[in-house]
């Protein structure tokens, strides 16, 4: 019981039982993964290490929408080009969703949305605040991946009503978005 605190201590309490398992074993102790598991849990230790999140895949076809942009990223002027993605955070003990609207002229975000739940009415409230915090402008091309909360039809319904042009990337492919991407990557290791 005292090696499993130990080396729960030493790595902070992040070290999980298989972790505990290894470096005890490495240590010369013979120890289980189910009798680590065991006294973890008799001392109250939980290993504070970020669950992993499940992805849920699309149950109905969507519409093919084309791709207008064609990794065309270098743009002119702002309100060109805006992207979208969503993302999942952990917040406290379970999983938040960060819908981001960026305007691809400098890689700026320029709306967002958080919910509990990864759906369209996210996404809508991420262009709603881009657009209106923009002026209403004109002429806009939105390129997003082909998640079902960008091809639903409530989306698309915002889309028309605001006059901005739809472009999705092709299925599977994350380079037709890889400005969402990087922003994503820089958000979660920063």
């Amino acid at each position: 019981m005292t090696t499993v605190k130990c080396i729960s201590n030493e790595s902070g309490g992040s070290a999980g039982a298989r972790t505990i398992v290894a470096i005890a074993t490495y240590r010369g102790g013979a120890l289980s993964r189910y009798r680590a598991s065991r006294l973890m849990k008799q001392c109250q230790i939980v290993s504070c290490q970020l669950p992993k999140h499940a992805y849920k895949k699309a149950t109905q076809v969507h519409l093919s929408i084309p791709n207008h942009l064609n990794r065309q990223l270098n743009v002119s002027r702002p309100n060109e080009v805006w992207c979208g993605d969503i993302t999942h955070i952990l917040a406290g003990n379970r999983w938040a969703y960060l819908a981001i609207v960026l305007d691809l002229f400098a890689c700026k975000p320029i709306g967002w949305a958080l919910s509990y739940s990864p759906n369209s009415q996210l996404t809508s409230d991420a262009l709603s605040m881009a657009f209106e915090a923009r002026g209403r402008p004109d002429n806009v091309m939105f390129h997003s991946d082909q998640g079902m909360h960008y091809t639903s039809l409530k989306f698309r319904q915002i889309l028309w009503r605001f006059q901005i042009k739809q472009s999705t990337s092709r299925r599977g492919n994350c380079w037709d978005n890889s400005s969402m991407e990087h922003s994503f990557r820089s958000l979660k290791s920063e």
